[in-house]
């Protein structure tokens, strides 16, 4: 997959078939659209090809993130994406719906079928809809595809359904609506080395700012080191047991030996076991995460 960071013309002179959209998490709605596109592109012999964008890390104007940059890169060209455009939004935010269309669609993908849920907008203060879209690019000769929002337990499936899921602990549903495990896959960094004075060195991600945190409390999880699954325990919040004032996401993988400081190894989160609690002693302390540790083998020992 090629990816552009900038506006720019895409190498696609046969045309392509573009699902538009932020993305954000990539979550099963999002694979929706872009499958159909890539199916369109693949029956029409078009470019398979995605449209989305960057936002500052202070901005709130799609909620906090679900997903690294470089995880929504691996997913869509997992769906099939061959060629991928996320301009700053700055770079085209203040286009007319008619200027999006001409700009973009046409300048930079000279796209022949474009694909949506039907809640998109587009153009300056979101001047566009599904409806002004389909005009613009019937004039155009370009294709319109506008797909209904998918629906999961007899709810629509949104990003904002996803971080609330988050919020609440609830993993399992917050994994549907993503069509895979939530994931984090933040640096390394150095801790108080409290675990590995305790027997159980932990490893210590902290969320960058304009990211989605899950509810405090312990997990069921597991890490991928190495090119190895290996099932783990994850605390994220404040450590009131040591004081800690800050949230951090620590995860102990047993049996795991070496650093792993300064690499980003992906951690994929399962279950919500119990929320973060203030014990009386460290050996307290050390027999939750023994306990946590367990848990989390005999979960992935049952998995096929």
């Amino acid at each position: 997959m090629q990816y552009f960071e900038h506006l720019a013309e895409l190498p696609a002179p046969q045309g392509s078939s573009v699902a538009l959209g932020y993305f954000d998490g990539l979550h099963i709605g999002h694979q929706t659209v872009v499958r159909r596109a890539v199916e369109k592109a693949q029956k029409k012999g078009l470019v398979p090809a995605l449209f989305t964008f960057r936002l500052p890390e202070e901005s709130r104007i799609k909620g906090p993130r679900l997903l690294s940059t470089e995880r929504k890169h691996q997913r869509a060209a997992g769906l099939g994406v061959e060629l991928y455009m996320a301009p700053d939004f700055e770079e085209f935010c203040g286009f007319s719906p008619e200027e999006f269309v001409e700009k973009i669609l046409i300048d930079c993908y000279h796209a022949k079928e474009v694909f949506c849920g039907e809640n998109f907008t587009f153009g300056s203060k979101k001047s566009g809809n599904v409806k002004v879209l389909a005009q613009l690019c019937a004039q155009k000769g370009i294709g319109v595809t506008v797909l209904p929002l998918l629906e999961y337990e007899g709810q629509p499936v949104s990003s904002t359904r996803i971080r609330k899921a988050l919020e609440d602990g609830e993993v399992e549903l917050a994994n549907a609506l993503l069509g895979a495990p939530y994931q984090i896959d933040f640096p390394v960094r150095r801790g108080k080395g409290l675990g590995h004075t305790l027997g159980f060195p932990t490893i210590n991600q902290h969320y960058p700012a304009g990211f989605q945190t899950p509810r405090e409390g312990v997990y069921i999880t597991r890490t991928w080191v190495d090119g190895v699954w290996y099932p783990s325990a994850t605390g994220y919040g404040t450590r009131p047991t040591v004081n800690g004032v800050l949230p951090t996401c620590e995860t102990f993988l047993p049996g795991y030996e070496g650093s792993l400081y300064g690499q980003s190894p992906v951690v994929e989160f399962y279950r919500y076991l119990w929320p973060t609690r203030k014990f009386e002693n460290l050996q307290q302390l050390t027999d939750c995460v023994m306990e946590a540790a367990r848990e989390s083998r005999e979960f992935f020992a049952s998995q096929p």
